[in-house]
Protein backbone atom coordinates (compact mmCIF):
# COMPACT_ATOMS: atom_id res chain seq x y z
CA UNK A 1 0.00 0.00 0.00
CA UNK A 2 1.30 3.59 -0.97
CA UNK A 3 1.94 5.77 2.14
CA UNK A 4 1.33 9.30 1.77
CA UNK A 5 3.94 11.57 2.41
CA UNK A 6 3.24 13.75 5.02
CA UNK A 7 1.76 11.89 7.76
CA UNK A 8 -0.37 14.76 9.94
CA UNK A 9 -1.50 15.20 13.40
CA UNK A 10 -4.14 12.84 15.15
CA UNK A 11 -5.53 14.15 18.30
CA UNK A 12 -6.05 11.30 21.06
CA UNK A 13 -7.54 11.84 24.54
CA UNK A 14 -6.73 15.83 24.38
CA UNK A 15 -3.33 15.42 23.12
CA UNK A 16 -1.52 16.68 19.85
CA UNK A 17 0.96 14.30 17.63
CA UNK A 18 3.11 15.79 15.23
CA UNK A 19 3.58 13.95 12.14
CA UNK A 20 5.43 15.45 8.67
CA UNK A 21 6.64 18.30 10.70
CA UNK A 22 3.05 20.17 10.98
CA UNK A 23 0.97 20.13 14.23
CA UNK A 24 -2.66 20.25 14.27
CA UNK A 25 -4.48 21.03 17.41
CA UNK A 26 -8.32 19.86 17.44
CA UNK A 27 -11.10 19.40 15.99
CA UNK A 28 -10.55 22.62 13.87
CA UNK A 29 -8.22 20.76 11.47
CA UNK A 30 -9.73 17.25 11.86
CA UNK A 31 -12.29 15.18 14.14
CA UNK A 32 -10.20 14.28 16.67
CA UNK A 33 -9.85 10.35 17.71
CA UNK A 34 -11.81 9.12 21.04
CA UNK A 35 -9.64 9.25 23.95
CA UNK A 36 -7.45 5.74 24.00
CA UNK A 37 -8.82 4.65 20.22
CA UNK A 38 -7.26 4.06 17.02
CA UNK A 39 -8.54 1.67 14.18
CA UNK A 40 -8.62 -1.39 17.09
CA UNK A 41 -10.83 0.16 19.73
CA UNK A 42 -9.85 0.85 23.20
CA UNK A 43 -7.16 -0.82 25.20
CA UNK A 44 -9.09 -3.32 27.48
CA UNK A 45 -7.93 -4.57 31.33
CA UNK A 46 -4.91 -6.37 31.89
CA UNK A 47 -5.42 -10.56 30.96
CA UNK A 48 -3.71 -12.93 32.86
CA UNK A 49 -0.02 -11.96 30.95
CA UNK A 50 -0.60 -8.45 32.00
CA UNK A 51 -1.05 -7.30 28.62
CA UNK A 52 -3.78 -5.28 27.71
CA UNK A 53 -5.45 -5.38 24.32
CA UNK A 54 -7.57 -4.40 22.53
CA UNK A 55 -11.49 -6.61 22.19
CA UNK A 56 -10.80 -9.67 19.78
CA UNK A 57 -6.94 -9.93 20.59
CA UNK A 58 -5.15 -12.16 22.86
CA UNK A 59 -1.89 -12.83 24.07
CA UNK A 60 0.58 -15.87 25.50
CA UNK A 61 3.53 -15.96 26.90
CA UNK A 62 6.44 -17.83 24.29
CA UNK A 63 9.34 -18.43 26.17
CA UNK A 64 10.98 -16.80 29.17
CA UNK A 65 14.86 -15.89 30.05
CA UNK A 66 16.40 -18.79 32.33
CA UNK A 67 13.76 -21.09 31.72
CA UNK A 68 12.75 -23.78 28.41
CA UNK A 69 10.67 -22.98 25.76
CA UNK A 70 7.29 -24.87 26.29
CA UNK A 71 7.23 -28.41 24.62
CA UNK A 72 11.51 -28.19 23.88
CA UNK A 73 14.77 -28.34 26.02
CA UNK A 74 16.24 -25.08 25.01
CA UNK A 75 16.76 -22.73 27.96
CA UNK A 76 15.94 -19.29 26.65
CA UNK A 77 17.99 -16.16 26.53
CA UNK A 78 18.19 -13.28 28.60
CA UNK A 79 17.50 -9.47 27.75
CA UNK A 80 15.65 -10.57 24.44
CA UNK A 81 15.87 -7.56 21.95
CA UNK A 82 15.03 -7.31 18.25
CA UNK A 83 13.35 -10.23 15.95
CA UNK A 84 11.98 -11.02 13.09
CA UNK A 85 9.80 -13.84 11.31
CA UNK A 86 10.70 -15.92 8.68
CA UNK A 87 8.44 -18.52 6.49
CA UNK A 88 8.88 -22.51 7.25
CA UNK A 89 7.00 -24.75 4.90
CA UNK A 90 3.22 -24.47 6.75
CA UNK A 91 4.76 -22.86 9.79
CA UNK A 92 6.85 -20.28 10.54
CA UNK A 93 10.11 -19.27 12.87
CA UNK A 94 10.89 -16.41 14.95
CA UNK A 95 14.77 -14.93 15.74
CA UNK A 96 15.39 -13.05 19.02
CA UNK A 97 18.71 -11.39 19.87
CA UNK A 98 19.92 -11.45 23.34
CA UNK A 99 21.12 -7.90 24.57
CA UNK A 100 24.07 -8.97 26.84
CA UNK A 101 27.82 -8.29 27.10
CA UNK A 102 29.49 -10.60 26.91
CA UNK A 103 27.59 -13.68 25.11
CA UNK A 104 24.52 -12.02 23.10
CA UNK A 105 24.02 -13.99 20.45
CA UNK A 106 20.59 -14.70 18.99
CA UNK A 107 17.71 -18.09 19.49
CA UNK A 108 14.95 -19.00 17.12
CA UNK A 109 11.37 -20.64 18.09
CA UNK A 110 10.12 -22.61 15.38
CA UNK A 111 5.82 -23.07 14.76
CA UNK A 112 3.85 -25.37 13.33
CA UNK A 113 0.66 -23.71 10.82
CA UNK A 114 -1.45 -24.20 13.81
CA UNK A 115 0.95 -22.05 15.72
CA UNK A 116 2.15 -25.13 18.15
CA UNK A 117 5.72 -24.87 19.22
CA UNK A 118 7.45 -27.53 17.57
CA UNK A 119 11.58 -26.43 18.42
CA UNK A 120 13.76 -24.19 19.60
CA UNK A 121 17.32 -23.17 19.43
CA UNK A 122 20.73 -21.05 19.01
CA UNK A 123 21.72 -19.57 15.68
CA UNK A 124 24.34 -17.34 16.54
CA UNK A 125 26.63 -17.53 20.04
CA UNK A 126 30.23 -15.65 21.01
CA UNK A 127 29.17 -12.13 20.14
CA UNK A 128 28.22 -8.92 22.37
CA UNK A 129 25.21 -7.31 23.16
CA UNK A 130 23.34 -7.84 19.93
CA UNK A 131 20.25 -5.57 19.74
CA UNK A 132 18.27 -5.09 16.95
CA UNK A 133 18.91 -5.75 12.92
CA UNK A 134 16.98 -6.94 10.40
CA UNK A 135 15.63 -9.31 8.13
CA UNK A 136 17.44 -9.83 4.11
CA UNK A 137 14.61 -10.80 1.11
CA UNK A 138 17.06 -13.73 1.36
CA UNK A 139 15.91 -15.09 4.62
CA UNK A 140 18.30 -14.36 6.58
CA UNK A 141 19.00 -12.36 9.93
CA UNK A 142 20.97 -9.82 10.42
CA UNK A 143 22.24 -9.30 13.94
CA UNK A 144 23.54 -6.13 15.34
CA UNK A 145 26.15 -5.72 17.83
CA UNK A 146 25.19 -2.60 19.97
CA UNK A 147 29.11 -1.80 21.10
CA UNK A 148 31.55 0.70 20.11
CA UNK A 149 33.20 -1.05 16.62
CA UNK A 150 30.03 -3.40 17.02
CA UNK A 151 30.02 -5.98 14.05
CA UNK A 152 27.08 -7.23 11.66
CA UNK A 153 26.71 -10.93 11.87
CA UNK A 154 24.32 -12.63 9.21
CA UNK A 155 22.79 -15.68 10.81
CA UNK A 156 20.87 -18.82 9.30
CA UNK A 157 16.91 -18.22 11.09
CA UNK A 158 17.00 -22.35 10.42
CA UNK A 159 20.27 -23.10 12.26
CA UNK A 160 21.83 -24.95 9.74
CA UNK A 161 24.93 -22.96 8.13
CA UNK A 162 27.01 -21.20 10.36
CA UNK A 163 26.94 -17.12 10.96
CA UNK A 164 29.55 -14.93 9.24
CA UNK A 165 30.73 -11.79 10.38
CA UNK A 166 29.88 -8.68 8.06
CA UNK A 167 33.14 -6.46 8.31
CA UNK A 168 32.61 -4.92 4.95
CA UNK A 169 29.29 -3.46 6.78
CA UNK A 170 31.25 -1.41 8.60
CA UNK A 171 32.33 -1.26 12.65
CA UNK A 172 30.25 0.99 14.56
CA UNK A 173 27.59 1.03 17.68
CA UNK A 174 25.12 -0.74 15.24
CA UNK A 175 21.52 -0.81 16.29
CA UNK A 176 19.00 -1.86 13.21
CA UNK A 177 18.82 -2.85 9.48
CA UNK A 178 16.18 -2.53 6.76
CA UNK A 179 17.03 -3.78 3.53
CA UNK A 180 15.33 -2.33 0.32
CA UNK A 181 15.60 -4.63 -2.49
CA UNK A 182 14.72 -2.20 -5.61
CA UNK A 183 17.81 0.08 -4.75
CA UNK A 184 19.62 -3.01 -3.76
CA UNK A 185 21.21 -1.53 -0.33
CA UNK A 186 21.02 -2.20 3.25
CA UNK A 187 19.74 0.92 5.54
CA UNK A 188 21.97 0.70 9.37
CA UNK A 189 21.12 2.89 12.73
CA UNK A 190 23.51 4.00 14.78
CA UNK A 191 23.11 4.02 18.80
CA UNK A 192 25.26 7.27 19.29
CA UNK A 193 23.80 10.65 20.71
CA UNK A 194 25.79 11.91 17.13
CA UNK A 195 25.07 8.59 15.30
CA UNK A 196 24.56 8.61 11.78
CA UNK A 197 22.42 7.25 9.35
CA UNK A 198 24.36 4.19 7.05
CA UNK A 199 23.57 2.26 3.82
CA UNK A 200 25.44 -0.72 2.54
CA UNK A 201 25.69 -1.23 -1.35
CA UNK A 202 26.66 -4.83 -1.88
CA UNK A 203 29.22 -5.31 -4.50
CA UNK A 204 26.56 -8.66 -5.52
CA UNK A 205 22.76 -8.29 -4.40
CA UNK A 206 22.63 -11.71 -2.31
CA UNK A 207 25.94 -11.33 -0.82
CA UNK A 208 26.87 -9.00 1.76
CA UNK A 209 30.59 -10.38 1.86
CA UNK A 210 31.80 -6.99 0.01
CA UNK A 211 30.27 -3.76 -1.07
CA UNK A 212 30.50 0.27 0.05
CA UNK A 213 29.34 1.44 2.93
CA UNK A 214 27.88 5.24 2.78
CA UNK A 215 26.76 7.92 4.95
CA UNK A 216 23.64 10.62 4.86
CA UNK A 217 25.01 13.96 4.01
CA UNK A 218 22.28 16.62 5.22
CA UNK A 219 22.00 19.67 6.72
CA UNK A 220 21.09 20.56 10.59
CA UNK A 221 17.35 21.10 9.95
CA UNK A 222 14.67 18.33 10.61
CA UNK A 223 13.64 18.44 7.02
CA UNK A 224 15.58 18.91 3.45
CA UNK A 225 17.14 17.18 1.01
CA UNK A 226 20.00 14.16 1.51
CA UNK A 227 22.73 12.96 -0.35
CA UNK A 228 25.11 9.61 -0.03
CA UNK A 229 28.94 9.65 0.45
CA UNK A 230 31.65 6.80 0.93
CA UNK A 231 32.79 6.52 4.09
CA UNK A 232 36.52 6.16 3.42
CA UNK A 233 37.34 3.33 6.25
CA UNK A 234 34.67 1.54 7.47
CA UNK A 235 36.59 -0.28 10.24
CA UNK A 236 35.91 2.80 12.15
CA UNK A 237 39.71 2.83 13.72
CA UNK A 238 41.25 5.03 14.29
CA UNK A 239 38.74 7.81 13.25
CA UNK A 240 34.95 6.67 13.89
CA UNK A 241 32.67 6.06 11.23
CA UNK A 242 30.00 8.96 11.79
CA UNK A 243 33.06 11.61 12.09
CA UNK A 244 35.08 10.72 8.61
CA UNK A 245 32.76 12.43 6.21
CA UNK A 246 31.90 16.46 6.41
CA UNK A 247 28.51 16.99 6.39
CA UNK A 248 27.09 13.78 7.55
CA UNK A 249 23.65 13.97 9.32
CA UNK A 250 23.79 13.02 13.04
CA UNK A 251 20.77 11.56 15.28
CA UNK A 252 20.37 11.53 18.58
CA UNK A 253 20.54 8.10 19.26
CA UNK A 254 18.94 5.79 16.22
CA UNK A 255 17.09 2.92 17.13
CA UNK A 256 14.85 0.98 14.69
CA UNK A 257 14.68 0.91 11.13
CA UNK A 258 11.66 -0.29 8.97
CA UNK A 259 11.94 -0.08 4.86
CA UNK A 260 8.07 0.37 3.01
CA UNK A 261 6.95 1.52 -0.67
CA UNK A 262 10.26 3.65 -1.29
CA UNK A 263 10.47 4.87 2.32
CA UNK A 264 12.49 4.71 4.87
CA UNK A 265 10.96 4.38 8.72
CA UNK A 266 13.52 5.11 11.31
CA UNK A 267 13.33 6.35 15.02
CA UNK A 268 15.83 8.41 17.28
CA UNK A 269 15.17 7.45 21.02
CA UNK A 270 17.55 10.56 22.10
CA UNK A 271 14.69 13.44 20.96
CA UNK A 272 11.97 10.62 20.92
CA UNK A 273 11.66 11.01 17.32
CA UNK A 274 10.56 9.03 13.83
CA UNK A 275 11.71 9.91 10.81
CA UNK A 276 11.34 9.12 7.36
CA UNK A 277 13.33 9.20 4.32
CA UNK A 278 11.39 9.47 0.90
CA UNK A 279 14.00 7.90 -1.50
CA UNK A 280 12.17 9.06 -4.83
CA UNK A 281 12.14 12.37 -4.12
CA UNK A 282 15.28 12.34 -1.80
CA UNK A 283 14.58 14.23 0.83
CA UNK A 284 14.08 13.61 4.94
CA UNK A 285 11.96 14.69 7.14
CA UNK A 286 10.28 14.11 10.87
CA UNK A 287 7.13 12.25 10.67
CA UNK A 288 6.50 12.32 14.96
CA UNK A 289 8.12 14.56 17.48
CA UNK A 290 6.70 13.98 20.80
CA UNK A 291 8.81 17.64 21.72
CA UNK A 292 6.08 19.68 19.61
CA UNK A 293 3.12 18.13 22.08
CA UNK A 294 1.55 21.00 23.74
CA UNK A 295 -1.22 19.95 25.02
CA UNK A 296 -1.51 16.73 27.11
CA UNK A 297 0.54 13.74 26.65
CA UNK A 298 2.87 12.40 24.09
CA UNK A 299 1.17 9.15 22.37
CA UNK A 300 4.49 7.70 22.10
CA UNK A 301 7.24 8.07 24.11
CA UNK A 302 10.65 5.82 24.57
CA UNK A 303 10.56 5.17 20.68
CA UNK A 304 12.59 2.55 20.05
CA UNK A 305 12.25 -1.05 17.65
CA UNK A 306 9.74 -0.39 14.60
CA UNK A 307 8.27 -2.53 11.93
CA UNK A 308 5.08 -2.54 9.60
CA UNK A 309 2.32 -4.47 8.27
CA UNK A 310 0.55 -4.90 4.62
CA UNK A 311 -1.84 -2.40 5.44
CA UNK A 312 0.21 0.71 5.53
CA UNK A 313 0.37 0.68 9.31
CA UNK A 314 3.49 1.02 11.47
CA UNK A 315 3.81 -0.25 14.56
CA UNK A 316 6.37 1.49 17.56
CA UNK A 317 7.84 -0.10 19.94
CA UNK A 318 8.16 1.79 23.68
CA UNK A 319 11.62 1.73 25.30
CA UNK A 320 10.01 2.39 28.68
CA UNK A 321 7.20 4.72 28.24
CA UNK A 322 4.09 3.66 29.47
CA UNK A 323 5.07 0.08 28.00
CA UNK A 324 3.07 0.16 25.15
CA UNK A 325 3.18 -0.66 21.72
CA UNK A 326 1.73 1.96 19.56
CA UNK A 327 0.26 2.04 15.93
CA UNK A 328 0.74 4.87 13.30
CA UNK A 329 -1.76 4.36 10.44
CA UNK A 330 -1.91 5.44 6.24
CA UNK A 331 -4.72 7.57 7.82
CA UNK A 332 -2.59 9.71 10.13
CA UNK A 333 -3.86 8.26 13.54
CA UNK A 334 -1.24 7.27 16.14
CA UNK A 335 -3.01 5.08 19.08
CA UNK A 336 -1.91 2.54 21.74
CA UNK A 337 -1.98 -0.86 20.54
CA UNK A 338 -1.31 -2.65 23.29
CA UNK A 339 0.24 -1.86 27.21
CA UNK A 340 2.10 -4.03 29.54
CA UNK A 341 1.36 -3.33 33.15
CA UNK A 342 3.45 -3.63 36.00
CA UNK A 343 6.68 -3.55 33.63
CA UNK A 344 7.67 -0.32 34.19
CA UNK A 345 11.45 -1.57 34.64
CA UNK A 346 11.70 -2.69 30.74
CA UNK A 347 11.16 -2.20 27.68
CA UNK A 348 9.34 -4.04 24.47
CA UNK A 349 11.50 -5.07 21.83
CA UNK A 350 11.50 -7.19 18.83
CA UNK A 351 8.00 -6.68 17.36
CA UNK A 352 7.56 -8.86 14.22
CA UNK A 353 4.50 -10.66 12.79
CA UNK A 354 4.17 -13.78 11.12
CA UNK A 355 4.09 -14.26 7.70
CA UNK A 356 0.32 -14.56 7.39
CA UNK A 357 -0.05 -10.95 9.21
CA UNK A 358 -2.29 -12.79 12.00
CA UNK A 359 0.45 -13.10 15.11
CA UNK A 360 2.38 -10.39 16.72
CA UNK A 361 5.76 -11.41 18.55
CA UNK A 362 7.66 -9.19 20.48
CA UNK A 363 9.71 -9.57 24.38
CA UNK A 364 9.55 -7.54 27.34
CA UNK A 365 13.14 -7.13 27.77
CA UNK A 366 13.26 -7.13 31.25
CA UNK A 367 10.00 -8.67 32.30
CA UNK A 368 8.38 -7.65 36.03
CA UNK A 369 12.02 -8.16 37.80
CA UNK A 370 13.50 -5.20 35.74
CA UNK A 371 16.47 -7.51 34.98
CA UNK A 372 17.94 -8.85 32.14
CA UNK A 373 17.73 -12.38 33.02
CA UNK A 374 13.51 -11.67 33.39
CA UNK A 375 12.58 -11.08 30.00
CA UNK A 376 9.62 -12.13 28.60
CA UNK A 377 8.81 -13.01 24.74
CA UNK A 378 5.38 -12.82 24.08
CA UNK A 379 2.43 -13.81 20.82
CA UNK A 380 0.00 -11.69 20.62
CA UNK A 381 -3.04 -12.76 18.17
CA UNK A 382 -6.37 -11.28 16.15
CA UNK A 383 -7.89 -9.65 13.61
CA UNK A 384 -5.17 -6.96 12.58
CA UNK A 385 -6.06 -4.95 9.47
CA UNK A 386 -4.90 -6.60 6.39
Amino acid sequence: MERRTLLRAAVLGGSSAVFGGTLWRGAAHAAPAQPGTGPYGALGSADANGVRLPSGFTSRVIARSGQTVTGTSYTWHSAPDGGACYPDGTGWIYVSNSEINPSGGTSAVKFSSAGAITGAYRILSGTRQNCAGGRTPWNTWLSCEEVSLGYVYETDPWGVTAAVRRDAMGRFKHEAAAADPVRKVVYLTEDETNGCLYRFVPTTWGSLSAGTLQVLVAGTATSGSFTWANVPDPDGSPTTTRTQVSGSKKFNGGEGCHYADDTVWFTTKGDNRVWQLNLNSGTYELAYDDSLVTSGTAPLTGVDNITGTSSGDLFVAEDGGTMEICVITPDDVIAPFLRIDGQSGSEITGPAFSPDGSRLYFSSQRGTSGSSSGGITYEVKGPFRA
